[in-house]
Protein backbone atom coordinates (compact mmCIF):
# COMPACT_ATOMS: atom_id res chain seq x y z
CA UNK A 1 0.00 0.00 0.00
CA UNK A 2 1.15 3.59 -0.85
CA UNK A 3 1.64 6.12 2.02
CA UNK A 4 2.79 9.36 2.29
CA UNK A 5 3.99 11.29 5.76
CA UNK A 6 3.42 14.83 5.46
CA UNK A 7 3.76 17.86 8.59
CA UNK A 8 2.61 21.00 7.34
CA UNK A 9 2.47 24.65 8.90
CA UNK A 10 -1.24 25.50 9.34
CA UNK A 11 -1.59 29.59 9.45
CA UNK A 12 -4.80 28.91 11.43
CA UNK A 13 -3.56 27.04 14.22
CA UNK A 14 -0.14 28.51 13.95
CA UNK A 15 1.62 25.35 14.38
CA UNK A 16 2.92 22.67 12.51
CA UNK A 17 0.20 19.61 11.63
CA UNK A 18 1.14 16.29 10.76
CA UNK A 19 -1.04 13.60 8.77
CA UNK A 20 -0.61 10.39 6.86
CA UNK A 21 -1.94 9.27 3.29
CA UNK A 22 -3.19 5.99 2.40
CA UNK A 23 -3.39 5.27 -1.27
CA UNK A 24 -2.91 6.17 -4.38
CA UNK A 25 -5.69 7.47 -5.37
CA UNK A 26 -10.06 7.33 -5.34
CA UNK A 27 -12.34 9.13 -3.48
CA UNK A 28 -10.53 10.94 -0.73
CA UNK A 29 -11.51 10.21 2.46
CA UNK A 30 -10.95 12.60 5.83
CA UNK A 31 -10.19 10.34 9.02
CA UNK A 32 -11.52 12.43 12.14
CA UNK A 33 -9.52 11.64 15.05
CA UNK A 34 -10.62 9.62 18.36
CA UNK A 35 -10.89 11.78 21.41
CA UNK A 36 -7.13 13.51 21.33
CA UNK A 37 -6.21 11.24 19.00
CA UNK A 38 -2.93 11.30 16.52
CA UNK A 39 -2.72 10.65 12.65
CA UNK A 40 -1.22 7.55 13.54
CA UNK A 41 -4.22 5.82 15.76
CA UNK A 42 -6.07 4.55 13.37
CA UNK A 43 -3.32 2.54 11.81
CA UNK A 44 -2.18 1.43 15.22
CA UNK A 45 -5.62 0.21 16.22
CA UNK A 46 -6.15 -1.97 12.53
CA UNK A 47 -8.51 0.26 11.10
CA UNK A 48 -6.80 0.30 8.00
CA UNK A 49 -7.89 -3.01 7.43
CA UNK A 50 -11.05 -2.57 6.22
CA UNK A 51 -9.94 0.08 3.84
CA UNK A 52 -6.90 -1.87 2.37
CA UNK A 53 -9.33 -3.72 -0.36
CA UNK A 54 -10.58 -0.03 -1.56
CA UNK A 55 -7.58 1.48 -1.00
CA UNK A 56 -5.38 -0.82 -3.16
CA UNK A 57 -7.75 -0.70 -6.09
CA UNK A 58 -7.82 3.08 -6.18
CA UNK A 59 -11.06 3.77 -5.04
CA UNK A 60 -10.49 5.72 -1.76
CA UNK A 61 -7.21 7.70 -0.58
CA UNK A 62 -7.52 7.83 3.24
CA UNK A 63 -6.13 11.03 5.09
CA UNK A 64 -5.12 10.70 8.92
CA UNK A 65 -4.81 13.98 10.42
CA UNK A 66 -4.32 15.12 13.94
CA UNK A 67 -6.91 16.10 16.54
CA UNK A 68 -6.44 19.01 19.03
CA UNK A 69 -9.27 17.99 21.39
CA UNK A 70 -6.79 18.50 24.72
CA UNK A 71 -6.76 22.02 23.63
CA UNK A 72 -10.31 22.46 23.25
CA UNK A 73 -13.16 19.68 24.11
CA UNK A 74 -10.96 17.58 26.76
CA UNK A 75 -8.83 20.74 28.47
CA UNK A 76 -8.52 21.55 31.75
CA UNK A 77 -8.43 25.43 30.92
CA UNK A 78 -11.60 26.82 32.90
CA UNK A 79 -11.34 29.17 30.05
CA UNK A 80 -14.11 28.15 27.99
CA UNK A 81 -14.64 30.80 25.73
CA UNK A 82 -10.91 30.45 24.25
CA UNK A 83 -11.04 26.75 24.22
CA UNK A 84 -14.32 26.67 21.56
CA UNK A 85 -12.76 29.12 20.02
CA UNK A 86 -9.54 27.12 19.43
CA UNK A 87 -11.84 24.64 18.15
CA UNK A 88 -13.43 26.45 15.90
CA UNK A 89 -9.79 27.42 14.13
CA UNK A 90 -9.59 23.59 14.34
CA UNK A 91 -12.66 23.50 11.65
CA UNK A 92 -11.19 26.23 9.71
CA UNK A 93 -7.86 24.48 9.71
CA UNK A 94 -10.17 20.76 8.09
CA UNK A 95 -11.80 23.56 5.65
CA UNK A 96 -10.20 26.02 4.40
CA UNK A 97 -6.75 24.56 4.95
CA UNK A 98 -6.24 21.01 4.78
CA UNK A 99 -8.93 20.23 1.92
CA UNK A 100 -7.42 21.66 -0.82
CA UNK A 101 -4.16 20.37 0.38
CA UNK A 102 -6.09 16.93 0.38
CA UNK A 103 -7.84 18.02 -2.97
CA UNK A 104 -4.31 18.58 -3.94
CA UNK A 105 -2.90 15.76 -2.99
CA UNK A 106 -5.82 13.26 -4.31
CA UNK A 107 -6.42 14.93 -7.62
CA UNK A 108 -9.66 14.19 -8.13
CA UNK A 109 -13.06 16.14 -8.49
CA UNK A 110 -15.24 13.85 -6.17
CA UNK A 111 -16.41 15.63 -2.61
CA UNK A 112 -14.81 14.28 0.31
CA UNK A 113 -16.00 11.02 2.95
CA UNK A 114 -15.37 12.02 6.53
CA UNK A 115 -15.28 8.87 8.95
CA UNK A 116 -14.50 8.81 12.50
CA UNK A 117 -14.88 6.48 15.92
CA UNK A 118 -16.29 7.99 19.25
CA UNK A 119 -14.92 11.74 18.88
CA UNK A 120 -13.94 11.32 15.35
CA UNK A 121 -18.04 10.49 14.57
CA UNK A 122 -19.10 13.70 16.44
CA UNK A 123 -16.06 15.58 14.30
CA UNK A 124 -16.89 13.61 11.17
CA UNK A 125 -21.12 14.23 11.38
CA UNK A 126 -20.18 17.90 12.17
CA UNK A 127 -17.63 19.04 9.09
CA UNK A 128 -20.67 16.93 6.97
CA UNK A 129 -23.06 19.20 8.54
CA UNK A 130 -21.44 22.48 8.05
CA UNK A 131 -20.07 21.97 5.17
CA UNK A 132 -21.90 19.64 3.17
CA UNK A 133 -20.22 21.06 -0.26
CA UNK A 134 -17.22 19.66 0.96
CA UNK A 135 -17.94 16.80 2.40
CA UNK A 136 -20.91 13.63 0.51
CA UNK A 137 -20.21 10.43 2.41
CA UNK A 138 -19.92 10.00 5.80
CA UNK A 139 -19.69 6.52 8.29
CA UNK A 140 -19.81 7.79 12.11
CA UNK A 141 -19.22 5.26 14.86
CA UNK A 142 -20.39 5.85 17.90
CA UNK A 143 -20.43 9.71 18.49
CA UNK A 144 -22.78 11.69 20.63
CA UNK A 145 -23.85 15.12 18.82
CA UNK A 146 -24.88 16.76 20.85
CA UNK A 147 -22.26 19.48 22.95
CA UNK A 148 -24.08 18.69 26.31
CA UNK A 149 -22.24 15.29 26.57
CA UNK A 150 -19.22 17.01 26.57
CA UNK A 151 -19.16 20.12 27.99
CA UNK A 152 -22.23 20.48 29.91
CA UNK A 153 -24.76 23.66 29.66
CA UNK A 154 -22.17 26.08 28.03
CA UNK A 155 -23.15 27.93 25.58
CA UNK A 156 -22.00 30.46 23.12
CA UNK A 157 -21.62 30.66 19.33
CA UNK A 158 -18.71 28.53 18.81
CA UNK A 159 -20.10 25.62 20.93
CA UNK A 160 -23.97 26.14 18.71
CA UNK A 161 -22.03 25.97 15.57
CA UNK A 162 -20.33 22.62 16.46
CA UNK A 163 -23.46 21.19 18.20
CA UNK A 164 -25.58 19.43 15.23
CA UNK A 165 -28.45 19.00 17.68
CA UNK A 166 -28.48 22.30 17.90
CA UNK A 167 -28.25 24.39 14.82
CA UNK A 168 -29.45 21.45 12.58
CA UNK A 169 -33.31 22.83 14.25
CA UNK A 170 -33.48 26.03 13.81
CA UNK A 171 -31.34 25.44 9.71
CA UNK A 172 -34.85 26.69 7.54
CA UNK A 173 -36.49 24.40 5.11
CA UNK A 174 -35.37 26.37 2.28
CA UNK A 175 -31.42 26.33 3.22
CA UNK A 176 -29.88 25.10 0.33
CA UNK A 177 -27.92 22.55 1.92
CA UNK A 178 -31.08 20.70 3.09
CA UNK A 179 -30.63 19.33 -0.71
CA UNK A 180 -27.17 18.55 -0.72
CA UNK A 181 -27.57 16.83 2.75
CA UNK A 182 -30.61 14.39 0.93
CA UNK A 183 -28.20 13.57 -1.67
CA UNK A 184 -25.75 12.38 0.29
CA UNK A 185 -24.77 8.97 1.84
CA UNK A 186 -24.66 8.73 5.63
CA UNK A 187 -23.95 6.11 8.41
CA UNK A 188 -24.75 6.51 12.08
CA UNK A 189 -24.08 3.96 13.81
CA UNK A 190 -24.01 3.14 17.74
CA UNK A 191 -23.63 -0.18 19.89
CA UNK A 192 -25.85 -0.67 23.29
CA UNK A 193 -23.28 -2.37 25.11
CA UNK A 194 -20.84 -1.60 27.80
CA UNK A 195 -19.76 2.95 27.56
CA UNK A 196 -22.48 3.30 24.78
CA UNK A 197 -25.34 4.98 27.00
CA UNK A 198 -24.89 8.59 25.79
CA UNK A 199 -23.76 7.56 22.75
CA UNK A 200 -26.96 5.73 22.41
CA UNK A 201 -28.85 8.69 23.59
CA UNK A 202 -27.28 11.29 21.67
CA UNK A 203 -28.16 9.34 18.41
CA UNK A 204 -31.13 8.54 18.86
CA UNK A 205 -32.34 12.56 19.35
CA UNK A 206 -30.06 13.41 16.05
CA UNK A 207 -32.25 10.40 14.73
CA UNK A 208 -35.53 12.02 15.54
CA UNK A 209 -34.27 15.00 14.70
CA UNK A 210 -32.89 14.39 10.94
CA UNK A 211 -35.86 12.38 10.53
CA UNK A 212 -38.41 15.46 11.21
CA UNK A 213 -36.14 17.54 8.52
CA UNK A 214 -37.05 15.49 5.85
CA UNK A 215 -33.04 14.12 6.14
CA UNK A 216 -32.29 10.24 5.00
CA UNK A 217 -29.68 9.21 6.91
CA UNK A 218 -29.22 5.45 8.36
CA UNK A 219 -28.93 4.92 11.73
CA UNK A 220 -28.49 1.59 12.66
CA UNK A 221 -28.27 0.57 16.25
CA UNK A 222 -25.96 -2.84 16.96
CA UNK A 223 -26.84 -5.03 19.80
CA UNK A 224 -26.29 -5.00 23.71
CA UNK A 225 -22.89 -7.10 23.37
CA UNK A 226 -21.48 -4.06 20.95
CA UNK A 227 -19.41 -1.81 23.21
CA UNK A 228 -17.56 1.02 22.90
CA UNK A 229 -14.57 0.24 21.50
CA UNK A 230 -11.97 -0.51 18.63
CA UNK A 231 -12.77 -4.54 17.67
CA UNK A 232 -16.30 -3.29 17.48
CA UNK A 233 -15.62 0.17 15.05
CA UNK A 234 -13.66 -2.36 13.33
CA UNK A 235 -16.00 -4.61 12.45
CA UNK A 236 -18.88 -2.19 11.81
CA UNK A 237 -16.34 -0.51 9.21
CA UNK A 238 -15.87 -3.46 7.86
CA UNK A 239 -19.88 -4.03 7.05
CA UNK A 240 -20.36 -0.41 6.49
CA UNK A 241 -17.80 0.25 3.60
CA UNK A 242 -19.42 -2.76 1.62
CA UNK A 243 -23.34 -1.10 2.38
CA UNK A 244 -22.17 2.71 1.76
CA UNK A 245 -20.47 2.03 -1.37
CA UNK A 246 -22.88 -0.14 -3.05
Amino acid sequence: MHTQYYKIWSNCLQRDMEFKVYGHGGKPCLVLPSQDGKFYDFENFGMIEPFASRIEAGELQLFCIDSIDGETWVSDSWDMGWRMQRHEQWMHYITDEFYEIMKGINGTAYRAMATGCSMGAFHAVNVFLRRPDLFDYVIALSGVYNTKYLIGDYMDSNVYNNSPYHYIQNMPENHFYMDLYRNSRVIICVGQGNWEEECLASTRELDALLSAKGINVWFDYWGYDCYHDWPWWKEQMYYFLDKIFD
